[in-house]
């Protein structure tokens, strides 16, 4: 097996080629991830232009939505001057709807694609993704980057508790386990016995989760099986697919649950299955793919780019740079980012980012920005007087919200005195996010528990 990490994008590199880098024994591609940073701007200017060039030629809709803006594909001589108009998801949905089954942008045939996955979405339709084997190529090199980023190892058992169907959270993450050579064992959702014996027999050391899911399972053990989670003997929770694993008091709850360390990461299906992770530093998520992906800071409302520096905070764009089937030009992730760091102790030239939410969760609460991840880490932080579950309820569609803000947050078993603890969620929240909140509370184990993505808002019909 291989990992494409030539400059040129042409030719694989032996995995055995994949060296050891920093000071923490941390396995990662330093022909890329430790590029300077003035060498990484001109890979990126190099292949964006050659990028540029050719799919003014192969999308009708990137063809058809320049020209309407005048943007000339063959003008960029720098980064900083890059300034195609920016798609959005809705943009991409109505192109699919207009040429089935991947869109007016889909860029090749659908003879060339060798997978097709999809994105979940409110309007009922899935959002399709093909890839090449080219596309496929790039998705294992960089999601392998990832995993070594997070601390996967060659010797490790990976058992894999997210779906393995159109999510991208499946065979994307089973083709990087074995490019790294660790042990994959594929479960999926909906069988926790199953999860816990597979550990038990296999030896597993890594589960592959989201953060709901890993919470789940550590009251499944205590409460169906008598087992503390931290029997299992896992030694790493790589977490996705939800914001969880980066929220301070959740990473600590789990590390404290299992005894094992939390790796963090975040993708997109429509960019990479996952292209941040956290590294041993645990300040931030590294940018994996930055040969493979063009990223910028945008201000949400006005869409005008925001200075890349240390502190900037703004939603994410980001360029594919050699995507062949359906690839993104200035895609509105809608991922509120702020930059932690441009440099790390691991090694990695790439920097390293917070996700504070998605702009399209954000809520206003009488002029305040609530985001329902800020929530939770105040809930959780209050543990063990809370189990750390809480949704904010909702009787309007939203963002915004009549004050006060309503949510219900479960109680611990050994509370005595739940008016005393309501008033302290209350005023934790309104200390820590200067929101007015009124707190309902609910027995442990009451709220809905997910093996995928948690829903922290609930909107009532």
């Amino acid at each position: 097996m291989t990992s494409s990490g030539a400059l040129d994008g042409s030719v694989p590199r032996p995995l055995s080629s994949v060296d050891d880098g920093g000071p923490d024994g941390q396995l990662f591609d330093r022909a890329v991830e430790a590029m300077p940073r003035e060498r990484m701007r001109m890979l990126q200017l190099d292949r964006l232009r050659a990028q540029l060039a050719g799919l003014a030629g192969r999308s009708p809709f990137y063809a058809d939505l320049w020209a309407e803006h005048g943007f000339d594909p063959t003008s960029v001589t720098s980064l900083e001057d890059f300034d195609a108009p920016l798609t959005t998801k809705e943009m991409l949905r109505d192109s699919q709807l207009e040429a089935p089954p991947l869109g007016r942008h889909a860029g090749v045939p659908m003879a060339d694609v060798v997978r097709v996955h999809a994105s979940s979405g409110t309007t009922g339709r899935p959002s399709y993704v093909g890839i090449t084997a080219r596309d496929l190529e790039d998705w294992t090199q960089v999601v392998s980057r990832v995993l070594y980023c997070e601390g996967m190892r060659p010797d490790d058992v990976v058992v894999h508790a997210f779906g393995l169907g159109f999510f991208v959270g499946g065979l994307p993450l089973k083709d990087a386990t074995e490019r790294i050579g660790a042990t994959f064992v594929p479960i999926g959702t909906g069988s926790s016995d199953r999860v816990v014996q597979s550990i038990r027999d296999l030896g597993g050391t890594v589960l592959m989760s989201t953060p709901s899911y890993a919470t789940y399972l550590a009251e499944y053990c205590r409460n169906k099986l008598g087992l503390e989670p931290v029997e299992l003997g896992l030694r790493k929770l790589l977490l996705g697919a939800e914001p969880g694993a980066s929220i301070p008091a959740v990473r600590a709850r789990l590390e404290a649950d299992y005894g094992a360390v939390v790796g963090d990461g975040m993708g997109n299906a429509d960019v990479f299955p996952i292209y941040l992770a956290s590294c041993p530093e645990q300040d931030g998520l590294h940018l994996c793919a930055e040969d493979q992906l063009l990223t910028e800071l945008i201000d949400p409302q006005s869409g005008e780019r925001l200075d890349w520096t240390q502190g900037a905070e703004g939603e994410l764009v980001v360029t594919h740079l050699q995507r062949e089937c359906v690839p993104l030009v200035r895609f509105r992730v809608r991922d509120r980012v702020v930059v932690a760091a441009t440099s790390c102790p691991c090694g990695r030239a790439s920097p390293r980012l917070h996700c504070v939410g998605r702009t399209d969760d954000l809520l206003f609460v009488a002029g305040v920005n609530v985001w329902p991840s800020a929530v939770k880490d105040v809930v959780a932080s209050m543990a063990p007087r809370t189990t750390g579950a809480m949704q904010i309820v909702l009787s309007d569609p939203g963002p915004l919200v009549r004050p006060p803000m309503r949510v219900q947050v479960e109680y611990g078993l050994d509370v005595e005195d739940l008016d005393e603890l309501r008033v302290d969620v209350e005023n934790m929240l309104r200390d820590k996010l200067v929101v007015a909140a009124t707190v309902d509370l609910v027995p442990p184990n009451s709220l809905p528990r997910w093996e995928m993505k948690a829903q922290l808002v609930r909107r009532r019909r």
